[in-house]
């Protein structure tokens, strides 16, 4: 069996996890207690995480392949049970009630829902004639196993790992999920930007972010009638009317005349929905009806973007927000981690501090600098160079993960691959634009590199049955 396994991810796990020790301990570096090996610190600690990883990383690679598929659905059961649990056995640590506590050690059961659901929406592919697009239940089925988890994670104010498990929509999308989904996630979280960012006064009652909204949604209608509709007489006449009736309504808002920008370009798009309808119902019912939905649901999200700021997020996740798109400075506050990392990474230069000399870390300027923000610790000391070094062995491992996942025989093998591929890429991404200030503070960890055992273990779960299966694509053809 060990010689049908991957040695390659093999040597490269390794790598990464010594990698991330070595981290550790010159993030924890203390001058006067400066042995690696001494457990009462957080790298001494580290090891015994990762001489646990190799163990359980070691007993995975043991077991019968098939155990995973078997037990697929119980495993996610049972950790969506503990998920539940941990909302009412968990202490209130930071305001979220996301580790239990056993003794000295804590485990944050999000960790280990990620391979458990991984193995569930695997196990629903590789059901008997399952497709994806065979009926609309098969979405709704796949959703439930993804958002399950991610409910009950917001419920313990864990907002960070319940993110993570959207990366998953991706593996629905390698399976046949339509274009659409992606470009309608990317037009939301553009939208949002756009209206949160943009929030000055601009015309009609309008403000800069809500008027460029309207007209993106007005060009991308125009272009879905072009070119997926392809009945071009209809989106001339649709641009002619929507472009005429927003020329006039400028010009009278200039000449004086007050005029709600919002009821305006409702009543414009409400008259092109309605000729549109009367022009295309008789030949293109379906792709007409997608159109529709695009504009209600698009305009339907702008209106509800200010009561989500206002009223949903709490108000720590609206100042981080608007310190990452620059709207305010909180240096002191909530901008104050991501300001410190940038002036760590910053002072490393090209060729860094040289290890264990960083001034920002060892003087503890950049606050859980061992955890989420370690990378940090290898721009100060390593510079670009060193960074560099370890985003390109992240992308060496993704690259050869991708590459196993296209090389699986049976459905469910492909399915877990491709979500281990995706959270892993998921985490990658966002800490470290977390760090360089390119995402909001989420607080999640850099897989192998950040302090903790939960999130080395749940990672080497991932892994290694990814690997275990890999395996197991030679043994059933022996």
């Amino acid at each position: 069996m060990f010689r049908n396994v991957d040695w390659f991810t093999v040597v490269l796990y390794l790598l990464l996890v010594a990698a991330g020790a070595i981290s550790i301990y010159a993030a924890s570096y203390d001058f006067d207690k400066a042995n690696i090996f001494d457990f009462s610190e957080f790298s001494g600690k580290q090891l015994r995480w990762i001489g646990l990883s190799l163990i359980i990383g070691f007993i995975i690679l043991l077991l019968d392949y098939r155990i995973y598929e078997a037990y697929a659905y119980p495993i996610y059961g049972i950790v969506v049970l503990i998920l539940i649990a941990t909302i009412f056995l968990s202490p209130n640590i930071k305001g979220s009630h996301s580790w239990l506590v056993f003794g000295p050690v804590s485990l944050q059961p999000a960790e280990f829902g990620k391979f458990a659901t991984s193995l569930a929406l695997a196990k629903l592919f590789d059901s008997y004639n399952f497709s994806l697009n065979a009926k609309p239940s098969n979405y709704f089925r796949a959703l439930i196993i993804i958002f399950l988890p991610i409910c009950i994670i917001l419920c313990q104010k864990e907002t960070g790992s319940a993110l993570v498990y959207i990366s998953l929509i991706f593996v629905l999308y390698r399976e046949g999920m339509s274009g659409f989904v992606l470009s309608a996630i990317f037009l939301a979280v553009l939208f949002f930007v756009l209206a949160v960012k943009y929030m000055d006064p601009f015309i009609m009652g309008l403000s800069y972010g809500e008027f460029s909204v309207f007209t993106i949604i007005c060009v991308l209608y125009c272009l879905l009638l072009v070119f997926y509709c392809r009945d071009f007489i209809i989106a001339r006449n649709v641009i002619l009317g929507i472009c005429g009736a927003t020329f006039i309504a400028v010009i009278i808002t200039l000449c004086g005349v007050q005029i709600n920008g919002i009821l305006f370009f409702s009543i414009v798009l409400s008259l092109a929905l309605i000729y549109t309808a009367i022009a295309m119902l008789k030949h293109h019912v379906k792709k007409f009806m997608i159109s529709i939905g695009f504009v209600i649901l698009s305009v339907s999200f702008l209106f509800s973007v200010n009561y989500v700021f206002d009223k949903i997020l709490q108000p720590h996740q609206q100042t981080r927000i608007l310190v990452l798109l620059g709207i305010e400075e909180d240096l002191r506050g909530v901008g104050y981690n991501v300001n410190q990392s940038k002036i760590a990474i910053g002072s490393g230069g090209i060729e860094g501090k040289g290890f264990l000399n960083g001034t920002q870390t060892k003087l503890k300027y950049v606050p859980e600098q061992h955890t989420d923000f370690i990378f940090c610790t290898i721009g100060e000391e390593q510079g670009f160079i060193g960074s560099s070094l370890v985003l390109i062995a992240f992308l060496v491992l993704i690259l050869r993960l991708i590459y196993l996942a296209e090389r699986q025989k049976s459905p469910f093998s492909r399915v877990y691959s491709y979500c281990v591929v995706s959270l892993l890429i998921f985490h990658v991404c966002i800490n470290v634009g977390m760090v360089i200030g390119l995402c909001p503070v989420i607080g999640i960890p850099l897989p192998f590199f950040s302090y903790g055992g939960s999130s080395l273990w749940g990672f080497t779960i991932l892994l290694f049955i990814m690997l275990r299966l890999d395996a197991a694509r030679k043994e059933r053809r022996e």
